[in-house]
């Protein structure tokens, strides 16, 4: 049987090796002039590959279409992954959160090694030639048609990723060629990314990191997201760990209708962090209310909370009645601002929406609408939050459409 992989990323890759040790004859085709781009900047250059988890946990960080992946996780595991790599030389590590890393800290060793591993297996890798469609005929795959020329085949794995880091080849052909052979298409949008927030308040806290803080998120239906953490103040808005958590969450919601809020000391509960507010306005009794704060919040961050506080900056602290001090501790307890909008695709680390899986078979990858047509890694619509989960997940479906029996 001759199997072509279109896309040489961490999906197309892993997909390719279990087809061709599975008895196939494979060729993986790749737009670019080497495999992993998009591999090589993951992890901000480190390559976060995993995460060194059982079965189920794994599924609790998968934000769309958990039950879709129990068949393929439960068949490709975490532990699974770390004994692949480690069987073809890469030395692996488990640091916080069991995000698994290459010891080395380098993206580039678990490129080499999946590239160790296909010319180990055999494949034919074709680098610097584009798949311009997938033909298929009565429902059954025939074969791809390159910028260069045609070929014929008895299966295509389609693994080019989504629309993030389009620089890297995610450009979304993938969507193309599954909407031309009938497939739908879920809404697509940039996941794990930062957000844009409306005003201008936000923009004299540019540069600030919050560590420790919980931030929390609600739209008309109510809370949504709550999480202890840490992020950080940007030109556009607001982005770090706590930030890229709840941009996954965003995909079903109209960005513009969540408001987010943050406690800036989630430890201390609002009569606490009165009693703290107080000792703090009666060891500086008699200055101005403005330069009273150096010792509760950073800097930067002084001149908007007394804005929102309502209390004049040169009042002094002798002077603030109990009413001024409860708006001030609601302020630090929820310090709000409304979201504009998702960051776009060039900074999101994965795309949301794609491939419908009802339209796929959760046990092998392949079309239930074409023969010999499968989908796997980020062209599908599946997401999860950041720890290497993604990752996993390209890993997984590429393994179950490797392996599936013709």
């Amino acid at each position: 049987m001759k199997t072509i992989v279109v896309g040489g990323g961490a999906s197309g890759m892993m997909a390719a090796y279990y087809r061709q040790i599975s008895g196939n004859q494979v060729i993986l085709f790749e737009k670019n002039e080497k495999l992993g781009k998009k591999l090589y900047i993951t992890g901000k250059g480190r390559c976060n590959l995993t995460n060194d988890c059982e079965p189920q946990e794994f599924l609790n960080n998968v934000v769309s279409n958990p039950k879709f992946l129990i068949s393929s996780i439960n068949s490709y595991t975490p532990k699974d992954v770390m004994d692949f790599f480690e069987a073809y030389g890469l030395q692996l590590k488990v640091e916080r959160g069991n995000r698994v890393f290459p010891l080395s800290d380098k993206s580039s060793d678990v490129i080499k090694t999946l590239k160790y591993a296909l010319e180990t297996a055999g494949v034919d890798v074709r680098y610097n030639e584009t798949v311009v469609d997938v033909l298929a005929e009565n429902g059954v795959i025939k074969g791809v048609v390159t910028d260069k020329k045609e070929y014929l085949c008895d299966n295509v794995i389609i693994a080019t990723g989504g629309l993030s880091y389009a620089s890297t080849g995610s450009t979304g052909d993938g969507y193309k060629f599954a909407k031309s052979l009938g497939h739908t298409v879920t809404e697509l949008r940039p996941s794990l990314c930062g957000l844009n927030l409306q005003g201008n308040d936000f923009k004299e806290l540019q540069g600030l990191t919050l560590k420790n803080v919980k931030l929390s998120a609600k739209d008309k239906k109510g809370e949504f997201y709550s999480e202890q953490g840490e992020m950080l103040f940007t030109h556009f808005g607001v982005s770090g760990p706590l930030v890229l958590t709840l941009s996954a969450l965003m995909n079903m919601r109209k960005p513009s209708d969540v408001t987010i809020s943050i406690d800036l000391k989630p430890a201390l509960d609002g009569q606490q962090l009165d009693l703290r507010v107080l000792r703090d306005l009666n060891a500086k009794i008699n200055k101005e209310f403005k330069n009273s704060l150096d010792e509760l919040l950073p800097k930067a961050l002084i001149p908007l909370v007394i804005k929102r506080s309502n209390i004049a900056q040169n009042k002094k602290n002798n002077s603030i009645t109990v009413e001024e001090r409860n708006k001030l501790v609601s302020v630090l307890k929820g310090l709000e601002f409304k979201v504009a909008s998702l960051r776009d695709y060039t900074e999101a680390v994965i795309t949301s929406g794609g491939v419908s899986v009802k339209e796929v078979n959760p046990k092998t990858m392949e079309s239930k609408l074409v023969k010999g047509l499968y989908f796997v890694g980020e062209v599908l619509d599946l997401d999860a939050f950041t720890g290497g989960f993604n990752l996993q997940i390209a890993f997984s479906t590429a393994h179950s459409a490797g392996v599936a029996e013709e």
